[in-house]
């Protein structure tokens, strides 16, 4: 069944916003008595079922509710160091799908793309609607924010218990169980990983993440793109919080 998210749902009755009528009535074709999914700001399911349709307006009500767990035990922040082309949409899209809640992009020091705060607006619009799209597809109850800060200094530090940096250098020199040990600490809740763009993450800045108790971590014996790291973190997490 389809979904969409809401903040506009009063008394279970709901007029359709223009979005989700030209998706719902004119792409998938539904009429008076069709059902969807809502979700509200307070993460509850709604089944709703088209009432009303007249000319290109539609209305619909709540005939059920319930509450979903679909997130990710933990939130998880991912933030990249900003690449090149379209990566980033493909972080968020694939990465709304496997349950983080945030992400944030950066200006790392081997970044080669460059965004400018005219490019940085535009792009931030366009990566949330993608993270829309993609927690409706996924069904999720949540939608995953996406900002842009300047530089890695410029990232808000205090929410986190758990802090990750993806390091190939300690997968190098060998080092296999740190990814393991912080994700199988007890009441994790706030998780903050940070990637490199395609040149990596430069020794100024791992410096700046240790004194700020970043543990480095290796994902394995093979080198990652930039874009797939960070769902391969996330595949770990819900496999050691959800699934073990």
């Amino acid at each position: 069944m389809q979904r969409y998210f809401t903040d506009g749902l009063i008394n279970g009755k709901y007029e359709l916003t223009s979005d989700i009528y030209k998706h719902a009535v004119k792409v998938l074709r539904m009429k008076v008595g069709d059902k969807f999914e809502l979700v509200d700001q307070n993460e509850l399911v709604h089944i709703m079922e088209i009432s009303d349709i007249q000319g290109n307006k539609a209305w619909a009500k709540s005939i059920d509710e319930f509450e979903a767990n679909v997130e990710l035990p933990a939130n998880v922040t991912i933030a990249c160091g900003i690449s090149k082309n379209v990566k980033a949409d493909w972080i968020v899209q694939k990465g709304t799908e496997m349950g983080a809640s945030q992400f944030v992009f950066f200006v790392s020091d081997f970044s080669v793309a460059k965004w400018d705060e005219k490019r940085s607006k535009k792009k931030v619009e366009r990566l949330n609607k993608i993270a829309q799209s993609a927690a409706e597809q996924s069904h999720r109850t949540k939608i995953p924010t996406v900002k842009f800060v300047k530089n890695l200094k410029d990232l808000d530090l205090t929410a986190y218990d758990t802090r990750i940096v993806a390091y190939e250098e300690s997968a190098k020199e060998g080092e296999q169980s740190n990814l393991y040990k912080e994700l199988t600490k007890p009441d994790i809740k706030n998780v903050l990983a940070i990637f490199g763009p395609e040149g990596g993450i430069s020794s100024k800045e791992i410096s700046y993440l240790q004194a700020n108790d970043f543990t480095l971590a290796g994902l394995g014996p093979r080198i990652m793109r930039a874009e797939t790291a960070p769902l391969y973190l996330l595949a770990t997490i819900s496999f050691t919080l959800e699934l073990s």
